[in-house]
């Protein structure tokens, strides 16, 4: 005895009579794939480690701080989806060490932007500690904090870059849309 609701069955292709073409099928059109792009990024900054902080050091500087503020102040009109905070060091000092350090600046910047009314769960702090260097200092002597040279030579390695994703009401049409954005760095020097 056959089930009340038998499964559906495919119908056989056509057979082509003797002496006729077959007929081609049409395949079923493929269903795309539609992945979510990512938010805009608004601002993209990177903040040299010498107008942060002290060498070796994670507390904000006056000047870090007045950074910070200026940032905070250009972003105060977005619609803001995540803040990333993404701190780096040098080589000087052991692996383990640089990655404390990187992951500690990252905190403090973080916890400088929630002070200025940024959302404690829109900022993410993180350290690459000195995996992701921007120098290519070679030969400068020892590895060593007290060698001038090449701690000025490692200077661009020691930083914080920030991102802001979301995106800003255009004036013009009250369109949202994602920020022109401004791509900089800030030096101490």
């Amino acid at each position: 005895a056959e089930p009340c609701a038998a499964p559906p069955r495919a119908s056989p292709a056509p057979v082509p009579m003797a002496g006729q073409e077959p007929v081609p099928q049409a395949a079923p059109a493929p269903t795309p794939i539609v992945a979510e792009a990512p938010p805009p990024v608004i601002e993209k900054v990177t903040l040299s480690s010498d107008v942060l902080f002290e060498f070796n050091k994670a507390s904000l500087r006056p000047e870090g701080q007045q950074k910070l503020d200026e940032l905070a102040g250009r972003i105060s009109d977005a619609n803001i989806d995540e803040i990333v905070a993404t701190g780096h060091a040098d080589r000087i000092a052991s692996e383990n060490y640089n990655q404390k350090l990187s992951e500690e600046r990252a905190r403090a910047v973080k916890t400088y932007l929630v002070g200025k009314g940024l959302g404690e769960q829109l900022v993410k702090a993180e350290g690459k500690g000195e995996s992701q260097p921007v120098t290519d200092c070679r030969k400068m002597g020892p590895e060593r904090a007290n060698n001038r040279k090449l701690v000025s030579c490692l200077q661009p390695d020691r930083r914080v870059e920030i991102e802001v994703f979301g995106s800003r009401e255009t004036s013009a049409t009250g369109a949202t849309g994602s920020g022109a954005g401004r791509t900089g760095s800030a030096s101490g020097r």
